[in-house]
């Protein structure tokens, strides 16, 4: 949850005052160019510099400060960032492109998502390098999304969407409803559906065949689609999810398009041949931000606790928190759910007041009560709508003003315990635990004689079901097993 709680619906309010960008020519050569090359400019190239005359790139500079917005800023790591420009360097030696321009952004976001838009913009999250696993994994990504753009997939989105927009606008105001009508509506959008689809799977044909051309290994394609299907499986497990933020909302993966990403990679090379880069990339990853921000608040286990604002609460066993862009949320057995969040408000106005104004639906005014929770003034109040039962609680700790709100069917008896459980634990944090609390980074290590795959996922802190996350983000599978010297990764707060 975002720091400031008056601006609860925008992540990451505390955005680099100097955001850094990377731009890399196509033209531009990587043979024996040292690392200097790619350290960050004194000078850097911001969407503001880009060719004005650029229609492209000024559809793309219209977007960029909502996509910083939306994804947290960028991420500021020089040697992550001379990592990620050597891959798209290399990357950028198209022959059949060799006047394209890329500028590639490393979205300060834990969601796992890479996008390009027209005119050579590129964007990947953190979270998705913290998934990828090796230069050629990365390259296969970048390369399916500089296949959008080279293959004009956004110009023609807009135009197809339009087209649809102005069916849409036709139908209901000159067809009215009649079925018929209805029906050349919903094949219209299922032709768009499908157009979308066959872009990707171009893209996928085109960015294997870069990733080859460039002397990566072209299954590294197949390899990080087989990672997202594991990280989908994971998510539906832990109920996360951030779906408007994520790849997979707009990059299905599916064993069709695993299978063609193999089949398109036998075209290229047999399988052990071509770069993997691992150690590079590895190089490059240590260190970096894992997870939520100091900004946005840290979820460890089942305890929300935010540095900057001071304040913790605890799920009872069986919740799952998900800190997301809206607020932070917890699924839990028998439907229940909890939603936590913060709001502006007059200190003046009492809570009881507050609680009354009209936000809560079906309240139950005689509920209104006021309380003190850990030497903190609040107000509990209950509230029912359509199937659901509801249980709100008010807290104003330290000037500012959160809302806890528990959500359970109708029938559920289980409601009084887990609000109880989820208020009570609500509390303020001491100076000295504010100071103890540390961001999560990705950490690479060395596996020494006698480790496992248990003793080193042992080593994680901050993360839920450590065995299942160790083999997530080293794309091991459930027999897989470590040997003395190879290098993998872990989250730590160290």
């Amino acid at each position: 949850m975002d720091s400031a709680p008056a601006r609860s619906l925008r992540r990451g309010a505390a955005v680099p005052a100097l955001a850094l960008s990377l731009l890399v020519a196509g033209c531009q050569a990587l043979t024996g160019v040292s690392d200097d090359a790619f350290r960050p400019s004194t000078n850097p190239v911001t969407v503001d510099t880009v060719t004005r005359n650029d229609r492209m790139a000024a559809l793309a500079r219209e977007q960029h400060p909502r996509i910083l917005a939306t994804y947290g800023g960028e991420y500021s790591d020089p040697k992550l960032e001379r990592m990620v420009a050597r891959i798209v360097g290399s990357l950028t030696l198209d022959p059949e492109n060799p006047n394209q321009t890329y500028q590639i952004t490393i979205l300060n976001s834990p969601a796992i998502n890479a996008f390009a838009l027209p005119g050579g913009y590129l964007y990947v999250t953190r979270g998705l390098l913290a998934l990828a696993n090796d230069s050629a994994e990365l390259a296969a990504v970048l390369a399916h999304e500089m296949a959008h753009v080279t293959a004009n997939h956004g110009i023609q989105r807009q135009q197809k969407e339009a087209e649809e927009v102005l069916a849409t606008q036709v139908v209901n105001d000159v067809l009215g409803k009649d079925p018929a009508a209805r029906v050349a509506l919903v094949r219209g959008k299922l032709r768009l559906a499908q157009f979308s689809r066959n872009q990707e799977l171009e893209a996928d044909a085109i960015g294997i065949r870069a990733i080859a051309r460039a002397g990566y290994d072209p299954f590294a394609a197949a390899r990080f689609l087989q990672a997202m299907d594991a990280y989908s499986a994971s998510r539906s497990v832990t109920g996360q999810t951030d779906e408007g933020l994520d790849f997979l909302s707009s990059h299905p993966s599916a064993p069709q398009r695993i299978e063609l990403a193999l089949r398109h990679a036998r075209q290229y090379a047999p399988p052990g041949t071509g770069q993997r880069d691992r150690n590079p990339f590895l190089d490059g990853l240590d260190g970096m931000l894992f997870g939520d921000t100091p900004q946005e608040g840290y979820v460890r286990g089942r305890t929300f606790l935010h540095p900057q604002l001071g304040i913790s609460f605890s799920v009872p066993e069986g919740f799952v928190i998900d800190n997301s862009a809206a607020a932070v949320t917890a699924a839990g057995p028998g439907d229940m759910a909890i939603r936590f969040d913060g709001v502006s408000l007059d200190r003046r106005v009492p809570l009881s007041d507050y609680v009354r104004s009209g936000w809560v639906a079906g309240l139950d005014t005689a509920s209104v009560r006021p309380l003190t929770i850990n030497g903190n003034e609040a107000v509990s109040a209950r509230a029912r709508a359509d199937k659901w039962q509801f249980d709100v609680t008010v807290v104003r700790a330290d000037g500012q003003v959160y809302r806890l709100l528990t959500a359970a069917p109708a029938g559920s008896t289980a409601l009084d315990g887990v609000a109880a459980t989820v208020r009570d634990s609500f509390r303020t944090l001491a100076p000295g635990e504010r100071e103890a609390l540390k961001p999560l980074r990705i950490r690479v290590v060395t596996a020494k004689p006698g480790d496992t795959v248990a003793t080193l996922a042992a080593r994680m802190v901050g993360v839920d079901r450590k065995l299942d996350m160790f083999r997530l983000i080293n794309a091991m599978s459930a027999g897989a097993t470590v040997s003395a010297g190879a290098r993998v990764k872990i989250v730590t707060d160290r």
